[in-house]
């Protein structure tokens, strides 16, 4: 049998339907039909019982298709393990979040990753706010999904994949909690608690400003290493923090109240790997991630996992 004619057999075989078979094979009408007459004149044995109303498998039809079916099957998954493994696509991908609501990406991206591509593990693991992009550097990580600004000589920063807007940590019992918003220069009234470790200046001014818009110093108090920390500082009124607005979603806690910025420029989010880790691997998962940001970009935020 031509592949052609396996395909129009197997996939009748299921449809049970001419016209979806064909609209599924791509082909013009007409053209399974012939595929299967001339089948079964070279076979010598009617596999499907046909009527203007009805499509059936025969006994040897039936025959067929429960022999076929799996051996067409296996044939199809070697070609595909084939491919994966000429284009380096197999062995264990490695990568990072910084956040929660980026993990939530990561897992749904390597659920899709999994199905293309059977043979290639994906772990995935948080990275510590007090080195963003040491693990990327110690080869313990292939790629992982952060906040932006990235501008590290060594590292590739992707697109944009996903951006959330900003809010502000305080205390439940602080004057802010009581406001629908704060803004910038609000942040000359506070004290930040913010975050300290092996980090680029410039992603700290980003994150964690030293002036406000109009030139007015910020204090910055107490820092720390991990991010619950931030929460148990807040809470204890040792200080406020900013963060994305998303993130009250998932750590909102008795002590704390998150009070969204009217006027802070969002928190990009995007992937980063080493300039020279670029893989079949790498790549591919890449594709993939984007693909699911853009799906997930298309739907209403209360459909998406919080």
């Amino acid at each position: 049998m031509e592949r052609h004619e396996i395909e129009a057999f197997l996939l009748l075989a299921e449809e049970l339907h001419f016209r979806r078979t064909e609209e599924r094979l791509g082909l013009a009408h007409g053209r399974v039909s012939q595929t299967i007459k001339r089948l079964e004149h070279r076979l010598g044995v009617t596999l499907f019982e046909r009527t203007s109303r009805h499509v059936a498998l025969t006994p040897a039809g039936r025959q067929l298709h429960d022999d076929l079916a799996p051996a067409y099957r296996q044939v199809r998954e070697a070609v595909a393990r084939a491919v994966a493994s000429g284009k380096g696509v197999t062995g264990t991908l490695r990568v990072g979040f910084s956040s929660q609501w980026a993990a939530d990406l990561l897992v749904e991206a390597a659920d899709v990753f999994r199905e293309r591509h059977p043979d290639c593990a994906v772990q995935i693991q948080e990275v510590q706010l007090s080195d963003p992009f040491g693990p990327l550097r110690a080869n313990a990580l292939d790629l992982q999904l952060t906040e932006f600004p990235v501008a590290e000589p060594d590292l590739v920063a992707g697109p944009v994949l996903f951006s959330e807007p900003r809010a502000l940590i305080v205390p439940a019992q602080h004057p802010f909690a009581r406001r629908e918003s704060v803004g910038l220069e609000d942040l000359a009234r506070t004290e930040l608690v913010s975050v300290s470790g092996d980090i680029p200046p410039y992603w700290i001014d980003y994150h964690y400003p030293r002036r406000t818009p109009e030139g007015r110093p910020i204090t910055h108090g107490t820092t720390v290493v991990y991010w619950m920390e931030v929460l148990s500082l807040v809470a204890a009124g040792r200080g406020v923090s900013p963060a994305a607005l998303r993130a009250a979603q998932y750590h909102s806690r008795p002590g704390i109240a998150f009070v969204p910025f009217r006027d802070a420029p969002p928190i990009e989010y995007g992937l980063l790997w080493p300039r020279n880790g670029v893989t079949a691997r790498v790549r591919s998962f890449v594709e993939t991630v984007c693909e699911v940001a853009s799906r997930a970009a298309s739907e209403p935020r209360s459909n998406k996992a919080t």
